[in-house]
């Protein structure tokens, strides 16, 4: 391959985690292992690549669809689902043929099929025959979509999607591939990356900044049904003496632009 020549993305979910704290709206992110070969040490929203799995006949039976996702789009929300419960316990399904999502008490038991979902001693249809659920796909809302530059020689290409969180079921970060989390303003967030106390990447830093904008769960639940998501590949851009880090002016960020230092 021609050192020119981009390298093709890799298929990832992301999920943006979120309720209604005392002082607002606040997001589930967790800092990723230092031995992390991508984002090592930062603060990022849960997440991780597409997987085989994520597009079984068996799995993709056991899908609600009632958010009217086209079909192209469930293995992604299904690899959404799967890392959301891999890497931070939460898990949205319900036992088939009911409206509620599993419970916290029930989901207390599950706790070993984490690991065994990760290490691939236990595959995603033989976990939901097992319990007999179905993946709540209806409670996501596609919120994001960004693909790594071409310059980059690590690229993934990102469905982000906005989640509100169960209320009865406790989030835990894994202890492998991510060895912290936190429930955190937006605001928050980004005033720790302004003052060097997390590090969080340009996509991460982006979202955190759209997401502030709303001020609960309810109204970021709706900003994203109503929004039209723009495709976001960042590019270079020489201005004003410097290099920027930009992004389309219609893609519906606060800023579009953050110099390179």
């Amino acid at each position: 391959m021609s050192q020119h020549q981009p390298v093709s993305p890799v298929p990832a979910a992301t999920v943006l985690v979120c309720r209604d704290g005392e002082q607002g709206l606040e997001v589930f992110m967790v800092v990723r292992h230092h031995q992390i070969d991508f984002a090592s040490g930062a603060l990022v929203f849960p997440g991780g690549k597409l997987e085989a799995q994520d597009s079984d006949p068996e799995v993709l039976a056991r899908c609600a669809k009632q958010g009217g996702h086209p079909e192209a789009d469930v293995p992604m929300q299904v690899a959404c689902i799967r890392e959301t419960f891999e890497e931070c316990g939460l898990l949205l399904a319900r036992p088939r043929g009911e409206r509620a999502l599993i419970s916290a008490d029930r989901l207390a038991h599950l706790e070993d099929d984490r690991s065994a979902l990760v290490e691939g001693r236990l595959t995603l249809a033989q976990f939901l025959e097992r319990e007999d659920l179905e993946l709540a796909l209806d409670c996501l809302h596609f919120f994001a979509h960004w693909v790594t530059p071409k310059m980059v020689p690590k690229r993934f290409d990102t469905h982000f999607y906005l989640a509100k969180a169960p209320a009865d079921q406790l989030a835990v970060h894994d202890g492998s591939e991510s060895v912290d989390s936190v429930w955190i303003s937006p605001q928050r967030a980004l005033e720790g990356a302004e003052s060097g106390q997390y590090t969080v990447i340009f996509p991460t830093k982006m979202n955190l900044l759209k997401l502030a904008e709303a001020q609960n769960v309810g109204s970021a639940i709706e900003r994203s049904r109503t929004a039209e998501v723009v495709t976001v590949e960042p590019w270079i851009e020489q201005r004003d003496g410097g290099s920027y880090l930009t992004i389309p002016a219609n893609a519906g960020y606060p800023h579009t632009a953050e110099k390179v230092k």
